[in-house]
């Protein structure tokens, strides 16, 4: 079932890319664990010679997720930072890039440490206000690189704007979907060139796997990153792909509990006394609430929120012992599976980073970043207050 993006998105999760396998009739892909392909003749095949360039389980998560984001081709790869590393091979050395100033650690390090090495430079600036993005454009700039919600100060870009801005100085627009996956948010609808995410978070959803994924419209951009992603090689296992394409089918239902969940949370934390702030785009008090309530939409037109939320503690003390004494969350990096973590970013996810550079974006030692799980609400409010208390 690949040419059904006119289907429901629940649907789509489900079939997109995936047919019976016609030797047995097994109704789900199987896992093509192999290198190589036997050729019926010299450079005569069935479509696939060797492992990198094409693999058929890859292949139908490739087509799934292309189906889901509205895309007409995807590539994945073995991370998310692989991801966006390929991103970056459409530039050539001079080219400049405008970024989300709250973008991941990891790929703040990635553009600042290591590609400004092979003469790329990036200016990093606050895209919640599009006429900064414009204020920061120069002659060589090729490219805007977008988060939004950023991670983990949850800030909003309009991407509509953006897109309008993009198309009229001829730029590329690449957003990162991680946080919010196509169920709540597509960007090449609202006009992004490229779409990147780490398909270990929401996509995959159960905290098994590492991967990454790009999806595009263009079929100008769909050949050139055929040709990087072979070129290059970061393509993740047959294995990884078939569990993926497996958590896929129930991205709808963990999308909507993950959400409410945070919904429930965000309202306690807001009136705990121990809690200066709490950032969560689905507040009224959130300063992009009403952008979120437009962009980040579910397949039906309801706004969601996601399920990660940002709050700053009164005491960096407290944070430290709250910590220690969870029981039901757990604290580690990462972020979008069914069990629900918990991490203090200025030390974990983004340490990287250099301090003044966190504070200077508002990311202090006091900021708690929670990514909700699918448990019942009302035992993970239990542990929060437990902890705080």
């Amino acid at each position: 079932m690949k040419d059904n993006k006119q289907s429901d998105f629940a649907t789509r999760a489900v079939h997109a890319g995936q047919s019976p396998e016609p030797l047995s009739g097994a109704i789900t892909t199987p896992i093509y664990q192999t290198s190589t392909y036997v050729q019926q003749a010299p450079g005569v095949h069935k479509g696939y010679e060797y492992a990198r360039t094409g693999n058929p389980t890859r292949q139908a998560l490739e087509d799934n997720l292309a189906a889901l984001e509205n895309g007409s081709a995807a590539f994945a790869f073995g991370s998310g930072m692989a991801a966006t590393s390929t991103v970056m091979g459409l530039l050539a050395q001079g080219d400049h890039v405008i970024v989300t100033q709250n973008v991941y650690g990891g790929t703040f390090r990635y553009f600042q440490q290591v590609m400004t090495n092979y003469g790329l430079s990036f200016s990093f600036v606050d895209t919640s206000e599009t006429d900064n993005i414009a204020a920061a454009l120069r002659p060589e700039t090729r490219m805007v690189f977008l988060e939004t919600p950023t991670n983990p100060l949850l800030q909003l870009t309009d991407l509509r704007h953006t897109a309008d801005l993009c198309r009229s100085h001829d730029l590329l627009l690449a957003v990162d979907n991680t946080f919010m996956s196509p169920y709540f948010q597509r960007p090449l609808d609202l006009g992004a060139d490229i779409v990147v995410h780490s398909s270990s978070k929401y996509i995959n959803g159960h905290a098994d796997i590492i991967g990454g994924i790009i999806i595009v419209k263009s079929d100008k951009l769909a050949e050139r990153f055929a040709f990087l992603q072979n070129a290059v090689g970061a393509v993740p296992s047959p294995f990884d792909c078939w569990l993926t394409l497996r958590s896929i089918k129930t991205l709808p239902l963990r999308m909507q509990q993950q959400n409410s969940n945070a919904i429930a949370l965000s309202d306690y934390l807001l009136n705990h006394p121990k809690v200066n702030k709490v950032i969560y785009p689905g507040l009224a008090s959130h300063p992009h609430h009403e952008l979120a309530c437009k962009q980040q939409l579910d397949p039906y037109g309801k706004p969601g929120f996601g399920g990660m939320i940002s709050f700053e503690l009164k005491s960096e003390k407290t944070g430290s012992k709250m910590l220690e004494q969870l029981q039901l969350f757990s604290l580690a990096e990462s972020l979008g599976g069914v069990e629900s973590l918990i991490s203090q970013p200025a030390s974990m996810t983004h340490a990287s980073v250099p301090k003044e550079e966190r504070e200077r974006i508002g990311l202090s030692d006091n900021l708690i970043r929670i990514s909700a799980g699918i448990e019942h609400i009302d035992d993970l409010i239990a542990d929060l207050a437990q902890a705080l208390k």
